[in-house]
């Protein structure tokens, strides 16, 4: 007993090797027949993820919003909005995720919020020159009566990145900034008003007992103070983005959740290069920093070892450690990206779309064999993992959905020449024979397939396609995409999560594998199957057929 107990204590903190489940809350379950996902049916559904083998949830934005952008337009940090049940369904969905052993983490949007926002209206309320107006980016314009913006930076969705306000008397006066969507203006961090602010919201949730958050574009609040133009307007932005300032907002935060004795974790969403991110969990900062080189990488040998290498060198100066993740509710679908063999152009100058969005035709078996293969090898890797919900049941992407109901503004302000990231978000599947595909849970007890109430349809459309990957479908299937994740994450169990990463030589251009203590992990990405030393110990779990063509296999030596 005295031996186990040691070793619990000697184990890395969670955060440091933790599966975080990500919930796109709208999309998850609706529990009152409205259409629109809420933490009432992420409760009902919980079992779903514990069974898994996760150690938490982390919830994308349910405070309230208008919903211009998903959630990520906060009109209210502290509080959850009434359309997901409010603050009595968060109390119940913690409640019910620790009595799990899952750890429940927040979604923080600390570089903008609503135009509904109470500041933001008491600014614009307020004239050019008042203390309201100094919490955001105002400037007056350019040009003959300052008709022009400040200056030509573009946001991130399309569109110039400034927009003019109307006085009363109808008179335009001040513009102000939007790294993202008009109705989204960006926070001033110079002004300290700002960094209170968000300490208070930060302490606000961690007494209701949430473990960490999720922090939306962490490289982002600080902006240049010279607002410079740009030599090319198309192109990328540095003066947008990873500014040194926001180092120290980190700090700041960081002490703060120490400061509660329990292991709390932020978790920054870093779009740069692997060197450059580690620099977000330098001691003192955020715990972990999403390591997105991977995911933008084709499915090739040399591309994810480089990336993967990349990684791992880069943190030989940080404290923290990188959060892997193939898929999100702002990319395509790993199933979608792998599988993609005639893509369309994509008219964006988000680069980050250019590698994560390309749409076109798809060999959807070739996505999904490639997906379970990249998974099995993310979970061998040193960090923690995130997951997106529906890729355990290998959902492609939706891409055709009808333009009419798509609600990404990246549609609108691209002049619909974007699709945007709807089809990623679309309402899961878990009953073949179920209105909405049961994502609208029954009033019933499921077992005696009692049809769900009157409902909204979902607030996305469900393509029917979605029937052949329905949760009950897999769970009656050992050889599902479910059934897979859920003994790659028992088996993920196993490894130990201070061993380090060393390559193996295997002498091949389109295979990679590394040991990790007692676990050889081995890819195929394409060509003959590996034969496998002696030394690597026997196959315990395979992506595929045991080293075959396209699969990753774990080896196990048990010395």
């Amino acid at each position: 007993m005295s031996d186990n107990i040691t070793a619990s204590a000697q184990r890395p903190a969670w955060w440091r090797h933790g599966v975080i489940y990500q919930l796109y809350v709208r999309s998850f379950a609706d529990a009152n027949g409205d259409g629109i996902g809420d933490l009432n049916g992420i409760a009902a559904r919980l079992d779903h993820i514990a069974g898994l083998g996760v150690d938490g949830v982390w919830l994308n934005p349910c405070y309230p919003s208008p919903n211009r952008d998903g959630g990520y337009d906060v009109a209210d940090y502290t509080v959850i909005d009434e359309r997901y049940g409010g603050m009595p369904a968060f109390e119940a969905l913690r409640d019910a995720a620790h009595a799990r052993g899952l750890k429940l983490l927040m979604d923080l949007v600390p570089n903008h919020c609503s135009s509904q926002h109470a500041w933001f209206r008491r600014a614009v309320a307020a004239g050019p020159g008042s203390d309201e107006r100094a919490r955001f980016i105002f400037r007056d314009g350019r040009g003959p009566g300052g008709s022009q913006p400040p200056n030509n930076w573009r946001s991130t969705f399309g569109g110039p990145a400034w927009t003019r306000l109307t006085a009363p008397d109808g008179e335009p006066e001040q513009w102000y900034l939007h790294s993202f969507d008009a109705s989204q203006p960006d926070f001033n961090w110079a002004n300290p008003q700002v960094a209170d602010m968000f300490d208070e919201v930060l302490r606000t949730w961690f007494d209701r007992g949430v473990d960490g958050f999720r922090i939306d574009v962490a490289y982002a609040m600080v902006k240049h103070p010279d607002l410079p133009d740009l030599d090319d307007p198309a192109g990328d932005n540095p003066y947008l983005w990873n500014q040194p300032g926001v180092h120290e907002i980190f700090r700041r935060w960081r002490a703060l959740a120490d400061g509660y004795g329990r292991e709390l974790a932020l978790v920054g969403e870093v779009w740069l290069p692997p060197a450059e991110a580690a620099d977000y969990i330098r001691p003192g900062e955020l715990h972990q920093v999403f390591n997105f080189d991977l995911l933008q990488q084709s499915f090739d040998a040399r591309e994810f070892r480089t990336s993967i290498t990349d990684c791992v060198d880069a943190l030989k100066h940080a404290e923290g450690v990188p959060a892997w993740t193939l898929n999100s509710h702002d990319v395509h679908r790993a199933v979608t990206r792998y599988g993609l063999t005639d893509p369309e152009p994509l008219n964006t100058a988000d680069a980050n779309a250019l590698r994560t969005r390309a749409r076109g035709a798809v060999d959807v078996q070739l996505g999904i064999k490639r997906a379970r293969a990249a998974l099995l090898l993310m979970l061998a890797l040193p960090g923690a993992a995130y997951l997106y919900q529906g890729e355990e049941l290998g959902l492609p992407e939706v891409q055709d959905l009808p333009d009419d109901a798509r609600q990404d503004p990246i549609w609108e302000r691209s002049g619909g020449t974007e699709h945007g990231r709807d089809g990623s978000r679309v309402p899961l599947p878990w009953r073949a024979d179920a209105p909405n595909f049961g994502f609208t849970l029954a009033t019933q007890n499921e077992a005696d397939h009692a049809t769900a109430p009157t409902t909204t349809p979902p607030w996305l459309p469900q393509p029917a396609w979605f029937a052949d990957y329905c949760v009950d479908r897999q769970d009656a299937d050992p050889e599902s995409v479910l059934a897979f994740y859920r003994r790659a994450l028992g088996e993920r169990r196993h490894l130990d999560p201070d061993a380090p990463l060393v390559w193996l030589e295997i002498q091949r251009e389109d295979a990679i594998a590394f040991r990790r203590g007692q676990y050889v992990c081995a890819t195929v990405f394409d060509g003959p199957p590996i034969d496998a030393p002696a030394e690597w110990g026997q196959a315990v779990i395979s992506s595929g057929t045991p080293g075959g063509t396209t699969t990753t296999t774990w080896y196990r030596a048990d010395s």
